[in-house]
């Protein structure tokens, strides 16, 4: 199993030489993917959780991928509806050839109304635009004369029946956000069971879950996977190894802007869980 990060990219403590010292401490602590979220329009809405100055993720993985040389690069997740698909489809090819075959693509269908009105894009069919996009995104790569050769890895976000649905038709991955351990025990079945209805393969499960370290154990039915002492996240990443999942994406903001101009913490925890994979384990603690 396979571990990333998502990088913030937004915030009044994000600048060029802060993502370029995220994306060293990432690679350097040798995780294996750095992901980036998507806004276009910083409406009030986006704001609250994502303020300005926000970072444009196809922009910023491409100056990031001349910075790094083996850690992959992703988004978590693009919205789909925002761009014209043989925009995206042209952008991520691009990304891809240029970073040495390194780009996952998630996508996810968008949450802000505000956002989807300041581009004219029409907030209610939403789901249906986003199914539309990966349709044509795949119709546009097969032309590989024109967008090369490599089959680039698309995750589908979305908590919901309908995202599932989406991965299974679409997706290689799918890319559940912030959830706890039983919803994900609950979810990896889901997954299977609309699958074997869609008589479609299983995608990948790809979750994306907190990075949160305590000093004393969190308990109760409200505790999200990563959240808790270092030997509860290090539980949960077993757990999910058990359930399959491909790659697991650590997320060590906590929704707080401020945290933006002290990166030091959340560092600090990704390079705890790094020792962590990496130390010796006795048999009685393998998953």
């Amino acid at each position: 199993m396979k571990i990333g990060v998502n990088v913030p990219n937004f915030g009044p403590g994000t600048d060029p030489g802060v993502l370029r010292d995220w994306a060293q401490t990432v690679e350097g602590l040798g995780f294996d993917l750095l992901m980036l979220s998507d806004h276009v329009a910083i409406t009030p809405d986006v704001a609250e959780r994502y303020p300005a100055p926000f970072y444009e993720p196809f922009t910023t993985l491409s100056w990031l991928a001349g910075l790094t040389t083996r850690v992959r690069l992703g988004t978590t997740v693009l919205i789909a509806p925002y761009r014209h698909a043989l925009l995206t489809a042209r952008m991520a090819a691009n990304l891809d050839a240029l970073s040495g075959g390194r780009l996952v693509l998630g996508v996810g269908v968008g949450w802000a109304r505000q956002e989807f009105d300041a581009l004219g894009i029409p907030f209610d069919r939403r789901g249906r635009l986003t199914d539309g996009v990966l349709r044509d995104l795949r119709e546009a790569w097969a032309d590989t004369a024109s967008y090369g050769d490599r089959r680039i890895p698309v995750w589908i976000g979305g908590n919901s029946d309908a995202g599932v649905r989406r991965a299974v038709r679409f997706g290689d991955a799918w890319h559940p956000l912030h959830c706890t351990m039983p919803w994900l025990r609950e979810g990896a079945d889901r997954l299977r069971a609309s699958a074997s209805e869609q008589h479609l393969p299983v995608p990948a499960f790809a979750p994306r879950i907190a990075l949160r370290i305590t000093p004393t154990p969190v308990d109760g039915p409200e505790r999200l996977a990563g959240e808790g002492t270092i030997d509860q996240i290090m539980e949960d990443l077993d757990g999910l190894r058990l359930l399959g999942a491909d790659t697991v994406v650590l997320d060590p903001y906590h929704g707080d802007p401020r945290e933006t101009s002290r990166p030091q913490p959340a560092r600090q925890a990704l390079a705890t869980v790094a020792a962590h994979l990496t130390a010796p384990r006795t048999p009685t603690e393998q998953p």
